[in-house]
Parts: structure tokens; sequence; C-alpha cells
């Protein structure tokens, strides 16, 4: 019987979820029709005059470099107005490629463009990583202060990441190991992490070790553990990435820094899924953007919203936002959409839309802590599918990595301290979710707030859930569920929270739990409860005599 039920459950969902998901689509199609106002993104237009990388010296299917060949194509080409740089078909080894503006670097098919794992040829600069000023090695694909520029055509540019990242023992399989463990490289002194040089484990592990003030001097024999972002786009503006393959990263894989239109498509990013920092594509601080048609397979976040962090992320002051990304997929990932962590200058004005994630640990993923300040607003998710997510569907966690949040293993609750509110208290509001379906996760929503901060004003309609357990939420405020099935196989309750207010179940509908509801916290307030199949009673929620009177069922 529970069988059919599935079978049932599954047939109805995907019918609803289509019949809506079309809807929506057609409704904004049309950048008119956005949930907030957006400038018409700028795409760069190019000269048609065509520089070839043969004819300025490089030499394919060689390991001779062609760094320098690239190179003055690419000057030459912008100092005389601009146009195409081409790279033909065939396997070019280069060092970094340093773009210019009015220039569009063109890679045919066939063309392999991989960087030297020669560490000598990156240079160490002063540079970005993870939201902070740094020095950091020249990135393989770096372009600053540029206007006008493009990567276009369906090349592959692989970055030589094993020359670079560490590796974890858990995210290998012990063949694998052994062989990463003969191939040289040493290991840390508990034997779970293998560094490609001394330098990279002692610039990680033993940082006693380095030069109090660090220079490009002192730091040189510690270069490996100052892993760059593949592609480091800083300040550019009409920018077009188009068509080409990114991959195998030395951290990040793709990296617009406070850039402005920004459009990005038919792309393909790829990271192995053991990769440390292994990030598919962080837009950060960038302004008005499209992100469309893209695919996905990396050894960290997929798709990262973020604008800087702690207090230089503030003091910079740029947000993310004004994009819209649509109709990609997101398959190995930590998260598949992810805000954060580093949102301290903030995020708002983003649609994600028509995105399918297939086996990301998370699916959407927002992320802060206590210490980043910051204020992700106006977000707008649509037509989301997911299957076999292995922790949580949707996430907010206003504790990573930052104290722990401790739960209570009966009631889910969190047993957290209150703070005072400061700068550096995140902030998560006005978000909206709507046609989520999600084929097969251990969890189909966890909300951690903070007592001080909870997420607020978040609304979800027409979400259906095949998951273990069904949601956890802690510390919400001003939260709607609005035509909400949930298909749980672990016999617990549908939905645990605790300490929220203002929290809606609109035509909500369960099957397969103990029992529906579990509420609890002193500081609980105005629940309202609505079933879409059946009534309601008190039997099927257990709460606290102290807060029973602040749940209200509706027939």
């Amino acid at each position: 019987m529970k069988k059919i039920k599935r079978v049932a459950f599954i047939l109805g969902t995907i019918f609803t979820f289509f019949c809506n998901s079309t809807n929506t689509v057609a409704q904004i199609a049309g950048q008119s029709k956005l949930p907030f106002d957006m400038p018409q993104v700028q795409i760069p237009v190019f000269e048609k005059d065509t520089l070839n990388v043969v004819d300025f010296g490089a030499i394919p299917n060689t390991n001779i470099l062609c760094t320098q060949s690239i190179n003055e194509a690419i000057d030459r080409c912008s100092k005389s107005g601009g146009g195409v740089v081409l790279i033909p078909a065939g396997l070019w080894t280069t060092g970094p490629i340093k773009m210019k503006s009015n220039v569009n670097l063109h890679t045919q098919n066939g063309a392999f463009i991989q960087f030297t794992s020669d560490l000598s040829q990156y240079q160490l600069i002063d540079s970005y990583f993870e939201g902070n000023k740094t020095l950091r090695c020249e990135s393989p694909i770096m372009g600053t202060e540029l206007q006008n520029i493009a990567i276009t055509g369906q090349g592959i540019f692989d970055g030589n990441g094993s020359a670079w990242r560490p590796v974890k023992i858990g995210k290998m399989t012990s063949g694998q190991w052994e062989e990463l463990v003969k191939s040289g490289g040493v290991l840390a002194k508990n034997g779970k992490t293998w560094y490609p040089s001394e330098g990279a484990l002692i610039g990680n592990e033993e940082q006693d070790k380095l030069p109090k003030v660090r220079t490009v001097e002192n730091m040189e024999p510690y270069k490996q553990a100052l892993r760059p972002v593949m592609v480091s786009l800083v300040n550019c503006k009409k920018v077009l990435l188009d068509g080409v393959t990114f991959q195998n990263s030395p951290a990040w894989n793709v990296n617009p820094l406070m850039c402005e239109h920004l459009t990005l498509t038919n792309l393909t990013i790829r990271n192995p899924w053991y990769s440390q920092n292994g990030d598919g594509l962080d837009i950060e601080s960038c302004r008005i953007g499209t992100v469309t048609n893209c695919r996905f397979d990396v050894g960290d976040d997929a798709i990262c919203i973020k604008s800087g962090k702690d207090k230089e992320g503030r003091d910079r002051g740029k947000p993310t936002e004004l994009f819209v990304i649509s109709d990609c997929v997101v398959y190995h990932a930590h998260g598949g959409f992810v805000v954060g962590s580093e949102m301290s200058g903030g995020v708002r004005n983003i649609l994600a839309r028509n995105l399918t994630f297939i086996g990301t640990d998370c699916g959407l993923r927002f992320k802060s802590t206590r210490g980043r300040g910051g204020v992700v607003e106006n977000i707008w998710m649509e037509d989301i599918r997911m299957s076999n997510i292995p922790t949580e569907a949707i996430r907010f966690n206003l504790y990573y990595f930052g104290k722990s949040a401790k739960e209570d293993p009966i009631t889910g609750e969190l047993l957290v301290e209150n703070m005072p509110v400061t700068e550096e208290t995140p902030v998560f509001k006005n978000m909206f979710f709507s046609n989520i379906y999600i084929n097969g996760a251990k969890q189909a929503l966890k909300i951690m707030g903070l007592p001080e901060m909870p997420v607020q004003n978040i609304r979800f309609k027409n979400v259906f859930a095949l998951s273990e357990v069904g949601m956890q939420i802690n510390y919400a405020r001003q939260i709607e569920f609005d035509n909400v099935d949930l298909n749980l196989d672990t016999q617990d309750f549908s939905v645990k929270m605790a300490n929220s207010q203002n929290v809606r179940f609109q035509n909500f509908n369960s099957i397969g739990q103990k029992q529906l509801f579990l509420i609890g916290g002193n500081s609980t307030k105005a629940i309202s409860l609505n079933s879409k199949n059946k009534k309601m009673g008190f039997q099927e929620i257990k709460v606290s005599e102290a807060i029973k009177n602040q749940i209200k069922i509706i027939q």
C-alpha cells in the first residue's frame, strides 16, 4: 500500500509541478516580468579582425609553453582596437593567460588548453581569495579593470589543479589514496591529508613557521599553499563567457569579482568531486547579469552568490545584485544553488529558476555565521527540481564555521545563546520559493536562524517532497507554507518547530509520519495550521501547555 501511495504521489505532484512551472516560465519569460527592476544586460561586441595564436609562434601538441604567444596575440588585438584571438584545435600548454579589453578569446572545437604544472610560471601577486585581499599566485586566466571581454567557443581550459590541491583521505577510495601517496608529495602528521609539497603543507597546517610579515619574496617557498582561482576577473565590465569548458581548477573555478554586466551561458564547469575548495561559479560583489544553460559537476558548491567576508566585505559594501540564473543542471556539488557564507556586502534581487540538482549534497543552501554581517534579501527561487539529495533539500544554516548550535535530540530545538544585534549579525529575509520538487532527500527543509535575528519573511508555495524526514524550523519569523506535500520514510514528526513566530501552514499534506507537528520553545507565537485533505486536531500535534494557546487550527 505504501508503494502504491508513493507512485500516486509522484504522478500527481509531477503533473501539478509541470503545470505550475509552465505557467510561471511563461509569466516571467520577458525581462519586464521579473520580480524586480533590472537593467538590460550589456553584451560585449567585437571587431571582426581575427588573430591566430599560431601566427604568434604558438605550437600545438607539444609541451612547449605557448604563454608568450597567446598573450602577445591578446595584447596586439587589444591595442589595435580589439577583435578575436583564435586558439585552433589542438593541445596547447601554457602559463597564465592575461585578458585585455575588447578581446574575444575564441576556442575552436577540439582546442584543449592545459595550464602548466610548473609553478614557477605563476607569480605571487596581491589578489583575492574567499572574500578577502591576500597574497596569491596568478590565476591561469585573469583580467583586472577591463571592458568588453569574452571567452567563447567549444574549447576546454584545464587548470591542472592536481599540481596545487591538497587531498583528504576520506574523499578517495583506498586504492586511489595509495596511488596518490606513491606519486610523491608529503602527508600531514596525522596521515589524513596529502599535500603536493612540503611548502604546501607548511602553508596550510604549520602557519606558525611562516614569515610574520608576508612578502612576495619570503612566501615563494610556500606558493603551492596559495592556490589561485582558475578564472579571476576583477572590476571588469561587459563580460561574456560562452560555450567553453572550465575544469580542474587549483581552487575556485570561475570567480567574477566586482564586475558588471555578466553574461555566462552554455558553460560546462567541472572539478573532481574530491577537490578542496573546488567551487564551480562564485559570483562575488557583482551587478547585473545572467547565468543560463550551464552544467556543473564540482567538488564544492556549484552556483555560489557571495559579496566579501566579515569587516572587509562590509567595508567594500558591494552587494551581488540583479542576476537571473536559469536553465542550469548541477550534478555532484556540496550545494546546488548557494548564498554565502561570504555575504558580508549583501545579496539582493536574485532570481533562480528552472534548475535541476542531481545528487548534490544539499540543494538550495543558505549559509552564514555571526561575524559576517550583511543582508540577504529579495531572493526568488522558482521551478527547482532535485533528486537523490543526501542531506537537506533546502537548508538555512546561520552557524556555518561558527560555534555550532546544539540540538535537543528529542525535539530538535536549538540550544543556543541569544547575542546582541550588531553590524556583525547576518540577516536573511524576503525569500520566495515556488514549484519545488524533491524526489529523494534526507530531509526536506531545515531552518536554523539566530535567536537575535530569525530568518524572516520566507514563503514556500507548491512544494512536493519525498524524503526520509520532513521539516525542522528554529528561530524563524513570518514563514508561510502554501500547498506543501510531504511523503516521508521515517516514523517521526512531519514538522518540528521551535522558537518561531507567525508561521502559517495552508493546504498542508503529509503522509508516512507518526505525528504531524512537534511544536516547542518558549518564544513560539502565532502558529496557524490548515490541512489540505482532512480535518486536523490537537491529537496530531504535540505541544507544551505553556504555548498551546498560540496554536490555531483552521479547518
